[in-house]
């Protein structure tokens, strides 16, 4: 995993900056960052990490970033629509050394805002994989995820809600997206593949009304 100075940055390139911080290069700390587009109707984005862009790439919706090692100790966070000095979000995050984070930009782009998790990368038992769900769809109600057709894996989660990570058997499943408390079907997920070892986080992303590229559906990110 490749070091990088106080910088986020999308997938296509990594662009390091240099610190100001008096610690000198080898005594630097640092922390993992995901960053996560997920706002259905925001345009691709840059991001700065203490007001230095650090990408050269737009991050377009639903794409992340990847972990990247980040330095310790409270930064200050900027997305911008690409190319442009409109900030849509602002935030000073907290950084701790060791810690993993994923970092999701959310809602209507009117009303975009961040959401930060503290990820648990415990390694799973063996035969085992781990998963944790996120609700990212802004007008869809709260939902259950269930095996298709039968038991809930993961109950009654409001938008902007997470599971923990929960260890299942790895394997290829149908999963269904339910309103909460329901048997009424709001997506279909077939033909889901969890290998032993790895770390999933599934994603609702879209509107419930939308469509295209905006339509509900989900995402899969690889957290390990």
């Amino acid at each position: 995993m490749k070091k990088v100075f106080l910088a986020f940055a999308p997938v296509m390139m990594i662009a390091a900056i240099m610190t100001t911080s008096s610690c000198k290069k080898d005594e630097a700390t640092f922390a993992n960052v995901l960053v996560a587009h997920a706002s259905p109707d925001a345009p691709g984005v840059d991001l700065l990490i203490d007001n230095s862009k650090v990408n050269s790439a737009a991050l377009t919706f639903p794409a992340n970033t990847g972990y990247l090692q980040v330095e310790t100790g409270t930064r200050n966070v900027k997305v911008n629509v690409t190319g442009t000095s409109t900030t849509v979000i602002n935030a000073d995050l907290a950084l701790e050394e060791g810690k993993n984070y994923s970092v999701f930009a959310v809602n209507a782009v009117a009303n975009i805002e961040p959401l930060v998790l503290v990820d648990d990368l415990t390694a799973p038992a063996s035969g085992k994989a781990h998963v944790r769900f996120v609700h990212l769809s802004p007008d869809a109600p709260a939902v259950d995820v269930a095996l298709d057709g039968g038991a809930v894996v993961f109950g009654n989660t409001a938008f902007k809600g997470s599971t923990a990570f929960t260890p299942l058997d790895a394997g290829a499943y149908d999963l269904e997206v339910r309103v909460a408390g329901t048997t009424t079907v709001a997506l279909d997920l077939p033909s889901i593949t969890l290998q032993a070892g790895k770390i999933y986080t599934v994603f609702a992303k879209g509107f419930l009304a939308g469509t295209g590229a905006q339509a509900l559906g989900a995402e899969i990110i690889v957290n390990k």
